[in-house]
């Protein structure tokens, strides 16, 4: 696991401005996620607790947009420089440098966990450990949002990402996982998305049962 995933921080490292610059203000054009973050944030505040973790924040925007929809919301990534720079953007917010299967939080702590196209670089093989921590650190009842691209295929794809290789998943195999890591799905949106690849835009709510 430690090899792609320095890999994956290295190459992130490398694009912080640009990738900051393109990604900032891009949920102002995508609606589906846009609306897809927003029912999280409602159900994690029916909950009755606010604490949730943006897991691969890169540059903070997903956490700051938590916080504006009442949450307490605090970003962890891989990417040192994007863990930097999500803290000279958003002062008032905390970030933290993490890898995804060890995360800095105590088991059942967190109502919410918003993981958006942040699993994407992960083998497929390696994925069932990031799920069972993502439910690890879940209070029971607590919410998972992960967002990835999807494939009608019946295997997962792995593909030339633009920053490091990635993997599209097919959606009923991606919420087998979730189950296996004891997530029950109960809401998914797949839509077409304004990119060359041919993937779909995929989007899983999950409650920890």
């Amino acid at each position: 696991m430690a090899e792609h995933q320095d890999e994956t921080r290295a190459a992130y490292d490398g694009v912080v401005e640009l990738y900051a610059s393109m990604f900032a203000n891009r949920l102002e054009t995508q609606p589906f996620s846009r609306n897809m973050i927003g029912i999280f944030a409602e159900l994690v505040r029916g909950t009755g607790n606010l604490r949730a973790a943006d897991v691969g924040c890169g540059p903070g925007h997903l956490t700051a947009m938590l916080h504006d929809l009442g949450l307490d919301a605090f970003g962890l990534d891989l990417s040192p420089a994007m863990v930097d720079h999500a803290r000279r953007a958003h002062p008032e917010l905390q970030f933290d440098e993490a890898r995804m299967e060890a995360l800095p939080v105590e088991d059942g702590a967190l109502g919410g966990v918003l993981a958006h196209y942040s699993m994407i670089h992960t083998p497929p093989g390696e994925l069932p450990a990031l799920l069972a921590e993502q439910a690890r650190v879940l209070a029971p009842g607590g919410l998972l949002l992960v967002s990835f691209f999807a494939t009608d295929g019946p295997e997962p794809v792995r593909f030339d990402h633009k920053v490091t290789p990635a993997y599209s998943w097919p959606a009923d195999r991606f919420a087998e996982l979730l189950a296996g890591a004891g997530l029950v799905t109960f809401a998914r949106l797949l839509h077409d998305p304004a990119s060359e690849r041919g993937f779909l835009d995929a989007h899983l709510l999950a409650r920890l049962r």
